[in-house]
């Protein structure tokens, strides 16, 4: 009756170096910002552009509304802030939206802002 020693625990793999991410690049075009401002100005409605529609505006500009819905929101409220936009109905990112003919696009007055469109 032979006895055989019992194996040694076999080393764990050595493991890889995690490889950093490639950093992705900036997708060239305009900013979503730049192109709700561009919506909203080529509307001639008098009250303003509602959400709904200022997303269909967008997506027949050929920008995927349903994936960067989040994106369109955040762009809408900041733009609010900054005083490019006036909200005429509603709260938040929904509700109707107006160009600022006081102050218009980032400090712009409003004949530059349709001047970029």
């Amino acid at each position: 009756m032979a006895e055989t020693a019992p194996a040694a625990p076999a080393a764990p793999p050595a493991k890889a170096p995690k490889k950093k991410s490639a950093v992705k690049a900036k997708k060239a075009g305009p900013a979503v910002g730049d192109l709700i401002v561009k919506a909203v100005s080529a509307s001639k409605e008098r009250s303003g552009v509602s959400l709904a529609a200022l997303k269909k505006a967008l997506a027949a500009g050929g920008y995927d509304v349903e994936k960067k819905n989040s994106r369109i929101k955040l762009a809408i409220k900041s733009l609010v802030t900054k005083g490019a936009l006036v909200q005429v109905k509603g709260t938040g990112a929904s509700g109707s939206f107006k160009i600022n003919k006081q102050r218009g696009f980032g400090g712009r007055c409003l004949e530059e802002v349709q001047r970029l469109v």
